[in-house]
């Protein structure tokens, strides 16, 4: 429904005894929110160049009490939540987005006090990562490549390079269509195309940028080439690989498939080759060593879709995906682009999705969008470094849930409930006592305390 009120509800954290040695007191923590009527029947928070809603650093409450951050607005008994760090599983490297030309031009597209609050609102000291493309994707407003001159074009150089480096400010043959490489691994092609990474990675460097890790390929399934995989394999053996490791960029990480993940565990494979394995570093199972990442996600692409529909629901849909992917030893969540116009654009294929940022220009406006929200739950509470530990249910319930313990010792458990009933439930921490809460319909909530 439309909220008609000036503001839009506040986000708030509370804190609370534990009962039981985790035995009231409540605090709530948080700024208000400008309401703007987006879509029919949809609500949105609205920031401009004056204003955008925040919430404070995080700080964990005393020994015995705990935090709870929440968003929106029958009853299942769920008797414990038994949070226990034994079988302790993957840790989380991060959360992030992508800094697409479509990202750029859109946030650049503001005025400067508006483009620091939206920047604000995604990065900070402690929160998300940063993903950028190598040379054009869809995301772009036309093709491009670096072949012309061997140096960085403008949407590079004036609009992802200049806005990664005020982000990370806060946290400290054909051009396109569905063609393969000519020739195979080892040869002058696939080496040509090695030394382009690096060049790439030289560039940016230049402009004192550095990668975490590289993809060998975005969706290499779209050039309909069935072979892929193991050309892949051979890619990294005898040419990737060993170009990166005797380069001046030989800590960047290689990761490999960035595809659809109905292409795993085939796609794993790969790492049977030991000496494609040992520059990359089946799923889980088969390689328990190896990181498994969410390299983009989105909603919204169906050409019946438009951009901004059903946005309550697409921010559930973006926490039950975090949640599953946690919950299956995948260590990193990136979404796809940071902010796009009402459109869902530009895009130079009209390939329109929807964000959880949406820029009006025409008002030197941005809308936080719920999907925005949920992902806070996980990048502003989930540092890098945090542990899946076990979360076991006593019954049956329509809850999804996963439970980490920080660095630190510090228990985080993210509650997301997508159906209309509210829920009661108790959360059990061995170590220091329990709490009993109740989980509204349709909203998640964030419970943070420290076990030590």
């Amino acid at each position: 429904p439309v909220l008609s009120s000036p503001e839009c509800p506040k986000p708030s954290g509370r804190v609370s005894i534990m009962a039981a040695s985790l035995t009231g007191l409540l605090l709530l923590q948080a700024v208000s929110w400008a309401s703007g009527n987006f879509s029919y029947n949809l609500v949105v928070c609205v920031c401009n160049a004056t204003y955008c809603d925040s919430l404070d650093a995080l700080t964990f409450p005393a020994l015995g009490t705990f935090t709870e951050y929440r968003d929106h607005p029958g009853w299942v008994l769920l008797e414990a939540n038994g949070v226990s760090d034994q079988g302790k599983s993957q840790k989380v490297k991060g959360f992030g987005g992508a800094m697409t030309d479509a990202a750029a031009l859109n946030i650049l597209a503001l005025s400067p006090p508006a483009q620091n609050l939206l920047l604000k609102s995604y990065f900070s000291e402690e929160d998300e990562e940063e993903g950028d493309k190598m040379t054009v994707c869809d995301f772009s407003i036309h093709t491009y490549t670096y072949l012309h001159n061997s140096s960085l074009p403008e949407e590079d150089t004036k609009l992802n390079i200049p806005l990664i480096h005020r982000a990370l400010l806060k946290i400290s043959g054909a051009g396109n269509g569905k063609v393969s490489l000519k020739g195979q691994p080892g040869d002058i092609y696939h080496q040509t195309w090695a030394r382009y990474f690096v060049k790439f990675l030289d560039a940016y460097a230049e402009h004192k940028l550095q990668f975490w890790a590289v993809t060998v390929e975005n969706e290499p399934s779209a050039g309909l080439l069935s072979g892929y995989p193991f050309q892949c394999l051979d890619f990294i053996a005898h040419d990737l690989g060993p170009t990166l490791a005797n380069s001046t960029h030989h800590n960047v990480r290689l990761l490999m498939l960035d595809d659809q993940c109905f292409l795993l565990p085939h796609w794993a494979k790969v790492l049977t080759d030991p000496e494609a394995a040992n520059h990359l570093g089946e799923t889980h199972h088969l390689f328990p060593n190896t990181m498994l990442f969410a390299s983009e996600a989105y909603l919204g692409s169906k050409f019946w879709e438009q951009c901004a529909a059903r946005l309550l629901d697409r921010g559930m849909q973006y926490s039950h995906n975090i949640i599953t992917n946690l919950l299956y030893h995948v260590v990193s969540w990136t979404d796809w682009n940071l902010a796009l116009n009402p459109e869902g654009g530009p895009n130079w294929v009209r390939n329109f999705v929807d964000s959880p940022v949406i820029v009006d220009i025409t008002k030197d406006t941005f809308y936080k969008q719920p999907m925005f929200y949920h992902l806070g739950h996980f990048s502003k509470f989930i540092p890098e470094g945090s542990q899946r530990v076990g979360l076991v249910a006593s019954q049956k319930n329509d809850l999804d849930t996963v439970a980490l313990m920080h660095p630190d010792g510090s228990t985080v458990v993210v509650v997301l409930n997508r159906s209309s009933k509210d829920v009661p439930l108790t959360i059990k921490d061995p170590a220091v006592g329990f709490l009993e809460v109740i989980s509204p319909g349709y909203s998640i909530h964030t419970y943070l305390w420290r076990r030590q």
